[in-house]
């Protein structure tokens, strides 16, 4: 617990740049959210700078929300890049399961061997070939559910699985972490799975044990999602007190507010 609460105060003091290639719908949401927490964004998937990019940044993020040819291009560039030199990166694969296009570039995607996953339960069995039928963004399953297929995701492509919902499992292998914090409005409120996609890019680029950082970024939307409910009257105001919560948030808070598991 003190060396996940640790990574707070890590986070703020090194500021990573993370690179996201994510969807319109969300970009500004998890821009805001990482220079809150303490993290640097950049927002870039054009092709002619795409490796140099991918060279500057501490993580790399990839999220397939709204995914068309020019930014699957883009995404499959940075992805084998960082990839090639090791840089940490973070797939979202949003909507796994819902069409044959979606499932192709994912399929190229996992090739490059991402250093985490995380989707919601539908999403992770869907990439484990489970046998259900994604809904798209919003998960017809529980993360409860989609367990074994995330430890069967995990031993399959060697990257630590992180199924969101309401108990967060982080799942490296046969080691598996459960994060119980975090509301129930925080679903009414778009983009809130692509914003832990982008705080896990932030610690994965100051944290090499990847179960810890990832457990942490968890950890960090959970406890941010309860303190903003506490506030909140809403979806909207939850939204600004987040933000509020990802700023002031100090260590030894964290600590007190996390809960972790390890079943």
């Amino acid at each position: 617990m003190e060396q996940i609460s640790n990574l707070l105060a890590k986070l703020k003091n090194q500021s990573p740049l993370v690179q996201s290639i994510t969807n319109y719908v969300v970009m500004n949401n998890t821009a805001n959210a990482l220079l809150a927490a303490g993290a640097s964004p950049i927002m870039a998937h054009a092709q002619s700078e795409i490796k140099e990019m991918v060279d500057i940044v501490s993580a790399l993020v990839v999220n397939i929300g709204t995914l068309d040819e020019y930014w699957s291009e883009s995404m499959l560039i940075a992805a084998a890049h960082a990839h090639a030199i090791q840089k940490p990166w973070v797939l979202d694969p949003v909507g796994a399961g819902a069409t044959p296009y979606r499932n192709e570039v994912l399929a190229k995607l996992l090739e490059f061997k991402p250093t985490v996953i995380r989707g919601n339960a539908s999403e992770i069995m869907a990439l484990a070939k489970f046998n259900i039928q994604s809904k798209g963004v919003d998960s017809s399953n529980s993360s409860d559910e989609a367990l074994e297929a995330g430890i069967l995701l995990s031993m399959q492509i060697g990257a630590v699985v992180v199924i969101s919902g309401e108990v967060d499992y982080i799942i490296d292998g046969d080691r598996v972490a459960k994060v119980k914090n975090g509301s129930p409005i925080m679903a009414k409120v778009t983009g809130m799975g692509c914003t832990a996609s982008a705080l896990t890019g932030a610690m994965v680029a100051i944290e090499k044990d990847i179960l810890l950082a990832s457990t942490a970024a968890m950890a960090l939307m959970g406890v941010a999602g309860d303190i903003a409910a506490e506030k909140a009257k809403g979806p909207g105001t939850l939204q600004l007190h987040f933000y509020d919560a990802l700023y002031a948030l100090e260590p030894q808070e964290f600590g007190k507010r996390m809960i972790i598991t390890y079943p």
